[in-house]
């Protein structure tokens, strides 16, 4: 049965990530092409006024891209979204054939929805409100390895918090009842997630003079392409699951 939800789960990120990246080339891609525009205009403006206060240079051949941006806003976008909806489909296998059964008494179908519902809290959404998603021309060059870090470190946190907060609430549910101990769980990790966010470095490197409507419409597509990835697993592992144990209780009897 593991390698079964293994394989299903994998599956079901494909098909996750295929979505994810339909909605993000249609809905994404606009406000990257614009903020690569605002990029390049940028960077023609300092060239420009360099070349006026100094002696012409020789002229050099323009270096040729090794990837253009046709093939990066489709074949590479598709490569990226959806090797990580593969990635995650089989994670997220795991993480319900952990929990099945032991959180909860719920069939596949919801024991998955609900599983999509709090991965999609806990490893994006509360880690997008502490560092959000930037376009391109938005921080500096130097800092990409830092706010990288800081990014993935708080999401590890995040998860901890998060499975502890469900374990601990499953045992007090036991003792006090379901709604008491799932919202002391709730509590504990808001708690425990509240003080890490204050006590981690806050990063603002947005540029005063960069449109807040291409950079709203940049996160709201970020937070769009995750929603649909995540919900399309959830739904679509939850329907596969349930497939696959009917199957193994009619083997079974």
């Amino acid at each position: 049965m593991m390698r079964t939800l293994l394989v299903r789960g994998m599956l079901a990120g494909l098909i996750a990530g295929v979505l994810a990246t339909l909605f993000a080339y249609l809905f994404g891609e606009p406000s990257v092409n614009a903020a690569i525009g605002i990029e390049e205009a940028g960077s023609a403006a300092h060239s420009h006024v360099h070349d006026a206060s100094s002696p012409a240079p020789e002229t050099e051949p323009a270096e040729e891209e090794l990837v253009s941006r046709d093939v990066q806003s489709t074949l590479g976008l598709f490569t990226g979204v959806g090797g990580y909806g593969v990635a995650v489909g089989g994670l997220f296998s795991l993480a319900f054939a952990f929990g099945y059964g032991r959180v909860g008494t719920l069939r596949p179908r919801h024991t998955s929805a609900l599983l999509a519902a709090g991965a999609f809290v806990v490893v994006f959404g509360v880690p997008f409100l502490k560092y959000p998603a930037n376009p391109p021309a938005v921080g500096q060059p130097g800092t990409i390895g830092d706010r990288t870090g800081l990014y993935f470190a708080f999401v590890a946190l995040s998860l901890v918090f998060g499975v502890a907060a469900t374990v601990a609430g499953r045992k007090l549910a036991d003792r006090l009842g379901a709604w008491t101990g799932g919202l002391l769980g709730v509590a504990g990790y808001l708690v425990a997630i509240g003080v890490t966010a204050w006590l981690m470095p806050a990063i603002d490197e947005v540029p005063a003079e960069f449109p807040g409507s291409t950079l709203w419409n940049f996160r709201i597509a970020s937070a769009g392409t995750q929603f649909v990835l995540w919900t399309v697993l959830g739904l679509t592992f939850g329907a596969l699951a349930e497939k696959a144990f009917s199957r193994e209780r009619a083997e079974v009897a």
